[in-house]
């Protein structure tokens, strides 16, 4: 985990991973606690949780673009994924995960890393 938090890549998986529940504490527990049972104090504190989150997913997102090169594309689908419900976790499997591959390969190896 710790390991995540070292790199720009790193840490939008981690935002990503806890925004995407936020999210769907928010539609799942928070909304029908404050609408079924007029409880609204869950989406007082899930709702603003999950727009700190939504913020520093999509700032993440521009700033990775930005040292990784990504094309507009794959920006923009980083982007709506965050608007989906489970879409962080569809974008993580399908654009982070493949991005961190990627830069894993592209290292030397060395004696010392085997």
């Amino acid at each position: 985990m710790m390991q995540l938090l070292k790199t720009t890549l790193g840490r939008l998986r981690v935002v990503g991973f806890l925004e995407g529940w936020s999210f769907l504490i928010l539609l799942g527990i928070a909304m029908p606690l404050k609408y079924i049972w007029k409880i609204p104090e869950g989406v007082q504190v899930v709702g603003l949780l999950h727009g700190v989150l939504f913020v520093a997913y999509g700032m993440l997102v521009i700033q990775v673009k930005i040292e990784h090169s990504w094309p507009f594309k794959k920006m923009a689908l980083a982007l709506v994924a965050s608007i989906l419900p489970f879409g962080p976790f569809v974008a993580d499997r399908k654009l982070f995960r493949e991005e961190t591959q990627s830069t894993d390969d592209s290292r030397p190896t060395t004696v010392d890393s085997i």
